[in-house]
């Protein structure tokens, strides 16, 4: 069992990038296509994180301007290094954005909106700061479904700890669900709210490379896999090892299915 309580830890960038911010690169492209912003517009990306949307952004949209918010000191430094040319970043809270009204044309948050303490209040910030017919939108994951390589890992910890039940992100984000986005969206005075589920393959290429990413302490998961003394992680380790679907060759191939929402500004 845990022996310390399990924070949701975010300040490593590289740690974050092999757990799932590598996942998050193949649905940010899917994202964009369906968010269907025109070309030259002006870009806010609000818990840009290690900045793996502002890059499919620079790739895929054809923007007039990128700018990324982040809070997590650890995560900026990452964006920085890797897109401080072609983005303009800025730390602060999602709730506080020190950006001008009506300053941007798309505003975005992928894998955020769940970890946010005031998504009410975080929304209301993200709908200021957008033009009048600005699109606001954003994905989480599907983590009570279709999240398969989380889904697994807390199907079998929960069964050798049950405390860790509530650990789940799938037990402790209710609102990702496209119902549950719709709403928060719809109370923030947003209008025309679509949803989508975007699916990407996470194929692993062993059970090593599918295991080592928890070892980084990276998010619900990870901090909770480093909580347990070295005998229970072993434990937990072994038990995922027996129930993966290896393939042939060694190799996983699961599913990340994230839900994505937008809406439209109307001053």
């Amino acid at each position: 069992m845990a022996q310390d309580p399990v924070p949701d830890t975010w300040e490593q960038g590289r740690a974050y990038e092999r757990y799932v911010g590598r996942w998050s690169r193949e649905v940010a492209p899917r994202f964009l296509e369906w968010l269907r912003v025109r070309p030259d517009q002006r870009w806010l990306d609000v818990g840009c994180g290690t900045g793996a949307l502002c890059a499919a952004i620079l790739e895929h949209g054809v923007p007039a301007s990128v700018d990324g918010v982040e809070q997590s000191e650890g995560f900026l430094e990452t964006a920085v290094d890797q897109l401080s040319a072609r983005v303009t970043f800025h730390r602060a809270d999602a709730a506080a954005l020190p950006l001008d009204d009506a300053s941007f044309d798309a505003v975005v948050s992928g894998l955020v909106l769940n970890f946010l303490p005031d998504l009410d209040a975080a929304l209301a910030e993200m709908t200021r700061v957008a033009a009048h017919d600005g699109v606001i939108g954003g994905y989480v994951w599907d983590y009570s479904g279709r999240m398969q390589l989380m889904r697994r890992f807390w199907e079998v910890a929960t069964e050798l700890d049950p405390a860790a039940a509530a650990l789940d992100e799938g037990v402790r984000f209710a609102e990702c669900t496209p119902e549950a986005l719709t709403w928060r969206f719809a109370t923030a005075g947003l209008l025309d709210i679509e949803t989508t589920g975007i699916e990407v393959p996470t194929v692993f290429r062993d059970f090593d490379d599918y295991w080592a990413p928890f070892l980084g302490g990276q998010g619900p998961a990870p901090a909770y896999a480093m909580s347990l003394e070295a005998p229970e992680r072993d434990r937990l380790r072994e038990r995922l090892r027996e129930r993966m679907p290896l393939r042939d060759d060694g190799s996983i191939a699961l599913v990340a299915r994230a839900w994505a929402v937008r809406g439209i500004v109307a001053r």
